[in-house]
């Protein structure tokens, strides 16, 4: 029997701008404790009893209600779930953070809410019982984008401020602010202001922590030797290996010989997806 599974779908056409992936996590151990690399907010169900944590990097250490919010994380993040653990979730973009929940994101850097404050307890509570009777992710995806949609107000389409972000993200490994500030015609400061609300932090983060990501994950796919993954922008192979610790709590070495299962199970899950998603969520 599998102890530990992660399950992924796309959302719905209707969705792609504001959801990265759904996703179902189970693990039939008495206690789950793993490292969880730095992602996107997050709204999680959870569909089994008992009680869960996340320490962030910064250090604080918050429980987890039954439906939560993790805002975006800027660094690799312990999670701890009495067992068994079975977990619904979905990724929000940019802009289905601003969509849906609404406040500035840099206020929710690394912490975590009930999600009531967002959805409602009595609309939760709904969700969360239709979520449990079904199995498998694709139905349970479809009962928790019926719920997005109701966040999002019709005809509401993600800011040109956020597809410039995305593209000069994926345009290359090591973005440089001169190509945003050219691309969106804005200032610095303007740059920054929008990103903290919007991603969480700034820019300069935003770039260090995809560069750190897509290394690992090329790294571990077979595509670069570490000579390359250094070309993609660090100074030398220990900058390297400090930022991919940073954001993925493992060294290069520990992702390809001896990841841990949220690492594996990410990894693996997402590179299934390439040519299905865009290369910021395949490549992470």
């Amino acid at each position: 029997m599998v102890e530990i599974e992660l399950d992924y779908v796309v959302p719905a056409a209707d969705l792609v701008d504001y959801v990265t992936l759904f996703y179902d996590f189970s693990a039939n151990v008495p206690m789950f404790e793993d490292v969880e690399r730095a992602d996107n907010a997050q709204l999680r169900f959870r569909l089994s009893a008992g009680h869960g944590s996340y320490c962030f990097a910064d250090g604080t250490t918050q429980d987890a209600p039954d439906v939560h919010v993790v805002g975006p994380t800027s660094g690799a993040v312990r999670v701890r779930a009495e067992g068994p653990v079975a977990i619904f979730g979905l990724g929000l973009t940019a802009a289905g953070w601003a969509a849906i929940v609404g406040v500035d994101a840099s206020t929710m850097l690394n912490r975590v809410i009930d999600a009531d404050l967002v959805f409602g307890a009595r609309r939760l509570a709904v969700a969360s019982a239709a979520l449990a009777r079904v199995q498998g992710v694709a139905a349970r995806a479809q009962l928790v984008e019926a719920l997005i949609r109701d966040r999002i107000s019709a005809g509401v389409r993600p800011a040109p401020f956020v597809q410039h972000v995305e593209a000069w993200l994926a345009a290359t490994p090591s973005p440089e602010m001169a190509c945003l500030i050219g691309a969106t015609g804005l200032s610095r400061r303007q740059i920054e202001r929008k990103c903290n609300a919007l991603y969480g932090f700034p820019p300069k983060l935003l770039a260090r922590k995809y560069r750190a990501l897509r290394a690992a994950v090329a790294l571990v796919a077979g595509e670069e030797t570490v000579n390359d993954a250094v070309d993609r922008g660090f100074y030398d192979q220990s900058h390297m290996i400090r930022e991919i610790k940073q954001f993925t709590g493992l060294t290069p070495r520990q992702i390809c010989a001896e990841p841990n299962v949220l690492a594996r199970l990410t990894i693996s899950g997402r590179l299934a997806l390439d040519g299905v998603v865009g290369p910021l969520i395949s490549g992470t």
